[in-house]
């Protein structure tokens, strides 16, 4: 938090140097954040641009009530979710055929390693709602508590609990559509 306040005062005194430096700490996490429920690399870029500038309008804004990169990763968050509510995409649609030809090949043989199956879940979670997919992610593949979400995503705590029970459901229905194997989840 220290290093925070010292980051955001130099950031705040015109330190261009120090703008930067704010950026290379938090680029990854921004992009991270944004590349989760924006899929277009073009967009994912703009957004993550549009995060950072931003980030320079309101710093001034911060209050320290969470760190400085939860606040970061919130706008980040909301640009992207606004984003695709311009672009009515909120709710995603669940296929009848997935097109990728991995899970096909993973279906026909029928015998898994963790690691396959890993990958075959995060795949799938893209056809979760962008809300649904957020808070499971943040909280399962992040790690992060659902105080930390809550700040993120600017939920009540009731609410994330809520996304993330709903995602995990509608995964493992989702799953267990394609691979018909109750034991995976």
């Amino acid at each position: 938090m220290v290093k925070d306040k010292a980051l955001i005062s130099a950031v705040l005194q015109g330190d261009q140097q120090a703008f930067r430096l704010l950026i290379r700490q938090n680029e990854r996490l921004v992009a991270h954040m944004i590349g989760r429920l924006v899929k277009n690399r073009e967009e994912v870029e703009e957004l993550c641009q549009d995060v950072f500038m931003k980030v320079y309008d309101k710093l001034g804004t911060f209050n320290y009530n969470s760190r400085l990169s939860t606040w970061i990763a919130s706008i980040a968050y909301r640009l992207s979710i606004n984003h695709l509510r311009k672009r009515k995409l909120m709710y995603t649609r669940f296929p009848d055929e997935i097109e990728t030809e991995k899970i096909a090949d993973m279906q026909a043989e029928r015998t898994m390693d963790d690691h396959e199956i890993d990958l075959l879940v995060l795949n799938l979670s893209d056809r979760l709602p962008p809300q649904y997919k957020t808070a499971l992610m943040l909280y399962h593949v992040d790690g992060l508590s659902y105080s930390e979400i809550v700040d993120i995503t600017g939920q009540p705590e009731g609410t994330v609990k809520s996304y993330i029970f709903r995602a995990r459901k509608l995964l493992k229905e989702i799953v267990l559509k394609y691979l018909g194997k109750e034991e995976l989840i």
